[in-house]
């Protein structure tokens, strides 16, 4: 495979292409840089299809473009991440977030959190813990935790909660046997989530370009890891969304290797990466 990929050529005007088309629909930027990774994955692809060239490729996906894009979208998302990542995100939402919605809830007992760019569900499901960490049980609250991401791929995978132990790798024995439950799969051990928690993730593909079907308010809102691959223009644009649809005192969660740096928004800093709609 790895000769035939090496014999098989994407020309700048191609890759150009692949990337103007990616940007228009995602935001995303394809950087000179990401060449091989892209002609690699689109490799795959193209043998899957029966088809001989990138040049046969593109061909295809103009004249298929409804049924073809999503695939394409799939192959070029990067999707790997564990539960709790960014730990200290989780503890400010359980030690902050929650207590403060708490109090301000009065008889309504309800909470709105958006997990945007959820990948295979680790992120909405720590949120979905922690949340319950926070209130002591779900009990009579209406906790709903929206995922969504571009990916159908990973939204499969996230919607069946089952993951292998080294996704687990920071959380504790007793966090397992409390929130997961073990099964055996062909793949060997894994960990599927509690149904008491699967129950509050709801998941949905959306692409965060386009119109968002969803009217809000939210609570919080994580979108960590996703921004990185977004200019300034596009970034400042989401941001501002966000605004939008987050409730007064609204809590935005964006990746420890992200910044709002030089995005125009009305958003208050609280602590690293975590801003409030004040």
């Amino acid at each position: 495979m790895t000769e035939l990929l090496k014999s098989m050529e994407m020309t700048d005007s191609q890759f150009e292409t692949v990337s103007a088309l990616v940007k228009d629909l995602c935001g995303i930027n394809l950087h000179v840089g990401k060449k091989e990774l892209v002609k690699a994955r689109l490799y795959k692809r193209i043998r899957h299809l029966g088809l001989s060239s990138f040049a046969e490729y593109l061909a295809y996906m103009r004249a298929n473009q409804a049924d073809e894009l999503p695939s394409l979208m799939d192959m070029l998302s990067t999707n790997l991440t564990f539960f709790f990542r960014e730990p200290q995100h989780f503890q400010y939402l359980e030690s902050g977030v929650i207590p403060s919605l708490v109090q301000q809830s009065g008889r309504q007992r309800k909470i709105r959190i958006w997990s945007a760019g959820c990948s295979s569900g680790e992120e909405p499901y720590s949120i979905a813990v922690t949340v319950r960490r926070a209130l002591g049980a779900f009990h009579d609250w209406d906790v709903r935790i929206l995922a969504t991401d571009l990916s159908r791929r990973v939204l499969a995978q996230a919607r069946e909660g089952i993951y292998p132990p080294e996704r687990l790798r920071e959380t504790s024995q007793a966090f397992r046997t409390e929130y997961f439950r073990k099964i055996q799969t062909p793949q060997g051990l894994q960990y599927q989530v509690d149904d008491a928690v699967r129950e509050k993730v709801n998941f949905a593909r959306l692409n965060l370009m386009e119109r968002w079907p969803m009217k809000g308010p939210f609570d919080v809102i994580f979108c960590r890891n996703v921004m990185i691959y977004f200019d300034k223009p596009t970034q400042t644009k989401l941001v501002n969304r966000f605004w939008d649809i987050l409730g007064h005192g609204g809590v935005l969660f964006i990746g420890h290797s992200e910044s709002l740096a030089g995005a125009k928004h009305k958003f208050e800093y609280v602590h690293p990466t975590v801003y409030r709609k004040a």
